[in-house]
């Protein structure tokens, strides 16, 4: 099998390789792995789409009740590897920190699962081709949790203005998310990123396995903003780039055919929040592309501005996307803009592809392939803001440059 194979899919996805051959209408055993804010967003489409989900897991016997509350009939576990050994499972949603990311999907492929993985897929680009051998090697599909993929009013716009030629030629494309990391740290309007620890936290809950939850990374005394704010801390997660960005650039190699960044150069640090974290609040980040383009991403932490979008220069028109809405800029003096609202849900959409994928064994939308490309553009900016230096990047060989 050649990296080729590995990244463009070119092993066979069958019915014949799965273990349970399904039905178009069958409804799929699904399994939750990591029960915390966002498998709260992720629990009610899937259920809506599929039917009560099969089993829960978490390290937080608390949280890992919570959601199986919502699923009747469910069953409960405190380790992802007890959850893979369940009959009759056939795939699993990993909605865990960021640091058991690589883990517990190649488990679960392994294990013959197939895999919805939240974003980023991984917390070093080094963990990506691994996810990707164990989906292609055990002919699993892996979708990535990027929903714009799959999103109508993204799909639209792409097709009408970038397949088309219709923006003319574009060499600068402007990402940004202006609230520094979440919700609120601080205090007043202005956000830095956070989520205030709950009260009574300061001794570690009796049902939560802390030992469990660190033991890919070092060991430390229980931290509760650490827990609570793990994308605040550069040994569980890549903060805002690998949070927020990896979701913009992601519909920028979309868009634009192209996920292998030539270079990235960023400048930022930690100049507001004094709250223990080790990544960013605020920066500025250039990454630059084969096709002559440039992708830039902005994040500060203030109020006042819009808050999150992508826009496409071209010399014949421009576009700017968020997830409510595109809107495109004609080059004609004085023409109004055409406003386009989005009317879907897009975590629907992208969890109805991965459920047709499971069946169909078609290709999803997010493939882990597409979400590695992505994830790598956000740890580049990374590299560069811990180095302080322009990273030079070899897309062939994943490898960075000597400086």
């Amino acid at each position: 099998m050649t990296r080729r194979d590995l990244l463009t899919g070119a092993v066979a996805l069958t019915a014949a390789s799965q273990s349970r051959i399904l039905g178009a209408n069958d409804r799929i055993s699904v399994g939750l792995i990591g029960c915390g804010a966002r498998s709260r967003e992720l629990q009610p489409p899937f259920q809506k789409l599929n039917g009560p989900l099969s089993a829960v897991c978490d390290v937080w016997r608390t949280r890992a009740e919570q959601s199986q509350a919502q699923a009747p009939g469910s069953k409960l576990f405190d380790d992802h590897r007890r959850l893979l050994e369940m009959p009759g499972l056939d795939a699993v949603i990993v909605a865990t920190p960021d640091h058991w990311h690589e883990r517990i999907a190649v488990d679960a492929l392994r294990a013959g699962k197939d895999v919805y993985i939240e974003k980023p897929l991984t917390l070093t680009i080094e963990e990506g081709p691994r996810i990707i051998q164990a989906a292609r090697m055990n002919n699993r599909i892996c979708q990535v949790g990027a929903q714009q993929r799959s999103g109508s009013h993204y799909i639209q716009a792409r097709d009408e203005y970038l397949k088309t030629g219709k923006l003319g030629k574009i060499t600068f494309v402007r990402t940004w998310w202006t609230d520094g990391g979440g919700a609120a740290a601080t205090s007043g309007p202005v956000k830095s990123g956070g989520h205030a620890v709950p009260a009574g936290m300061t001794q570690k809950p009796a049902d939560l396995d802390w030992n469990r939850f660190i033991e890919p990374v070092r060991w430390r005394a229980w931290e509760p903003r650490q827990y609570f704010n793990f994308r605040n801390y550069m040994d569980f997660s890549g903060g805002i780039l690998t949070d927020k960005y990896v979701h913009w650039v992601d519909v920028v190699h979309m868009f634009m055919g192209q996920d292998s960044p030539l270079s990235a150069d960023g400048a930022g640090g930690i100049y507001l929040a004094k709250d223990g974290r080790t990544v960013p609040d605020t920066m500025h980040l250039h990454s630059e592309y084969p096709d002559n383009f440039v992708c830039t991403f902005t994040n500060v932490a203030q109020a006042g501005l819009e808050r999150a979008g992508i826009e496409f220069t071209g010399t014949q028109g421009a576009l700017r996307i968020d997830r409510d809405k595109f809107e495109y800029f004609s080059a004609e003096k004085g023409a109004a803009p055409l406003v386009v609202p989005c009317r879907t849900d897009l975590v629907e959409e992208h969890v109805q592809n991965f459920l047709d994928c499971c069946r169909s064994r078609k290709m999803p939308n997010g493939d882990v392939a597409i979400g590695h490309r992505s994830a790598i553009a956000a740890h580049l900016g990374n590299l560069s803001l811990l180095e302080k230096r322009r990273i030079h990047f070899d897309a062939q060989r994943e490898v960075v440059l000597p400086a």
